[in-house]
């Protein structure tokens, strides 16, 4: 599918901003005085005849020619695995003897005042 946008498809993306628009001409109607009030209304009246219109009517078949997926093999895979367990054991073997280092570091006593 060559015209997606953000991974949807445009019909998505168009109801999106016609709501998107509906709903910001809907809040600046409303807090409009007198008449202008009920403007609301056909604004969304309009916004839910496109989503309609948009449904009802697609322009491209729900179904997509079928097509042979491409499989991607994964052939470093056990590979991939042995550097990990080892880098794994180094890792906890440094770990372990730098531990012993870490706990018995001598700690020395600190002066008293002298006057």
């Amino acid at each position: 599918m060559s015209n997606t946008v953000l991974e949807v498809g445009t019909g998505i993306v168009v109801v999106t901003v016609v709501w998107i628009t509906a709903v910001v001409f809907g809040m600046t109607l409303l807090r409009a005085s007198g008449p202008a009030k009920l403007g609301v209304i056909p604004v969304f009246l309009l916004a839910l005849t496109i989503t309609l219109v948009l449904v009802f009517f697609p322009r491209s078949p729900e179904t997509e020619i079928p097509f042979k997926e491409i499989q991607i093999v994964d052939t470093l895979f056990i590979g991939r695995y042995i550097l990990l367990a080892v880098a794994s054991v180094v890792f906890l073997v440094a770990f372990f003897m730098l531990l012993p280092f870490h706990l018995l570091e001598p700690v020395y006593a600190k002066a008293l005042r002298t006057h």
